[in-house]
């Protein structure tokens, strides 16, 4: 296994990495929308978003960029569940990380 060491303050963005990133925030939206306890509305929405997101019609940060405008008008439902809200918020999260 190879280590390869990148200079203080510098950060290498591959694209690797962002497809790593992708994947996990499919995963954890893919969680959510399985998850039997999350309110119909929301599995609609988040199932619609993990289509877009494995889409290649735009580049993979233009659809983060769409996933997280969508995931911040979803969090604002006042009857969301909690653990339902923080999990899509880590979803954010990973999605934020996607850059070209």
């Amino acid at each position: 296994m190879e280590i390869k060491l990148i200079p203080f303050g510098e950060k290498k963005v591959g694209e690797q990495d962002n497809k790593d990133k992708l994947k996990e925030a499919i995963q954890t939206l893919a969680e959510v929308a399985a998850n039997p306890s999350t309110p119909k509305m929301i599995k609609k929405s988040v199932t619609d978003m993990v289509i877009g997101l494995k889409s290649d019609e735009y580049s993979k940060s233009v659809r983060a960029a769409n996933a997280i405008s969508v995931l911040d008008d979803i969090t604002q439902d006042p009857n969301m569940p909690s653990y339902v809200r923080v999990t899509l918020w880590q979803a954010v999260s990973k999605l934020e990380g996607i850059r070209e």
